[in-house]
């Protein structure tokens, strides 16, 4: 079979707040990935340039040795940036792969475990509100699972009561019916955070995620033994190496990769593997955009650990300020129905490569004008009554 060389390596900023890769091969296959860092745009474009130089050329058939390279090749390796722009490209080379040889990646990881895929949608914002509502409009788009943010801004220590209101928000949304995964977000401190795991716990919550920041291994671990609520992270961690500690110090039961931000389809992957073996779920992170979907998609298809699936379908991140730049999951979509709700699933994935068809003029359109009008997105800066930041 002939090589399929790389000729072109383009990245595209588009609203909301979303990194496109886009690759194209001397045999004339279009590939696409995301390397989409919320609030870090610009350092991983810079990240990209660099792809650029060492990859044009490159023969994308061998997607593992350029993942080796583009991680090892340089002295300094890991973290958010880096790993978000090889992301980016490694997402690209499997859909250029899938392609070529007529099959969806998912056939390539070795199959499919299942016929169709579980997945939850947003309610309520950075500070939830009308929750009861939101997630009635949910139920009826066919979402069986919610998720929701679990408190605003929270002091290191704060008054007890702070906690209540998040107490009968989940109350409501499980009076529904429906499942409610309850995002900490790392907003908590442990003093807070293991106050308001407990008063969860008797609702049941389907899980609750980043209970504590991810610089806390030992504290979540302390906090995974103090209750049976499943503690789920992991979009903070960027290789296999960052779930180590947690998987050795029994820390999670729900890992949570975003595919983006750990390196792509080829760790994602190994992730899932790596889990596994701990008896550790996967449900992958993914507020994003709609490669990024189609990629955790490949996985979620072929992981016997996944759970389920985050997807950004009216996501309040994808509402912005200026309207002309609202964009939501199936806007670059030809086919949006391929992400289409039932019975609280979204049905496998059957095209070449991810599955899913790019509107490229329609991207190269509105990235051309939202570079020229807009800063990329950042996320807000929160402080205390007292003037002090707090984790947002």
């Amino acid at each position: 079979m002939a090589p399929s060389t790389i000729t072109k390596f383009e990245i595209f900023r588009v609203p909301p707040r979303w990194l496109f890769v886009r690759l194209e091969t001397s045999d004339g296959i279009i590939g696409w990935g995301e390397g989409t860092l919320e609030g870090h745009t610009e350092a991983v474009e810079g990240a990209c340039k660099d792809l650029i130089e060492r990859f044009v050329g490159a023969d994308a058939d061998n997607i593992q040795d350029i993942w080796q390279i583009a991680y090892r090749g340089r002295f300094y390796r890991g973290g958010p940036v880096l790993m978000s722009a090889l992301s980016g490209l490694d997402i690209a080379l499997w859909d250029i792969k899938g392609k070529k040889l007529g099959v969806p990646v998912w056939q390539l990881l070795g199959g499919k475990v299942r016929d169709r895929i579980r997945v939850y949608g947003w309610i309520g914002g950075d500070k939830p509100d009308d929750i009861y509502m939101a997630a009635s409009d949910r139920k009826k788009q066919g979402f069986t699972a919610v998720k929701m943010n679990a408190t605003p801004a929270v002091a290191w220590i704060d008054n007890p009561s702070v906690l209540d209101d998040t107490v009968e928000r989940v109350k409501s949304v499980r009076s529904l019916g429906i499942d409610v995964g309850v995002d900490f977000h790392g907003r908590l401190h442990k003093g807070m955070a293991k106050q308001l795991a407990r008063l969860l716990e008797p609702h049941q919550p389907l899980f609750i995620e980043e209970p504590l920041l991810p610089t806390q291994p030992e504290e979540i671990a302390d906090l995974a033994r103090a209750v049976s609520t499943p503690i789920a992270l992991g979009e903070r961690l960027y290789t296999r190496a960052d779930f180590r500690p947690y998987l050795e110090k029994r820390a999670i039961d729900i890992a949570q990769p975003d595919v983006a931000h750990c390196g792509g389809i080829s760790e994602l992957h190994r992730i899932a593997a790596l889990t596994e073996t701990y008896d550790v779920a996967l449900a992958p992170h993914s507020p994003i955009g709609p490669i990024a979907l189609a990629a955790s998609m490949q996985i979620a298809i072929s992981a016997p650990n996944f759970i389920i699936q985050e997807m950004s379908l009216n996501i309040h991140y994808n509402v912005s300020p200026d309207p002309a730049y609202s964009s939501d999951l199936d806007t670059y979509l030809i086919d949006p129905d391929v992400f289409k709700v039932v019975e609280g699933h979204v049905a496998v994935l059957e095209g070449p490569g991810l599955g899913i068809e790019i509107n490229e003029a329609l991207v190269r359109e509105i990235s051309a004008k939202y570079v020229a009008d807009h800063l990329a997105w950042r996320n807000p800066l929160w402080r205390g009554e007292d003037g002090s930041l707090r984790e947002w």
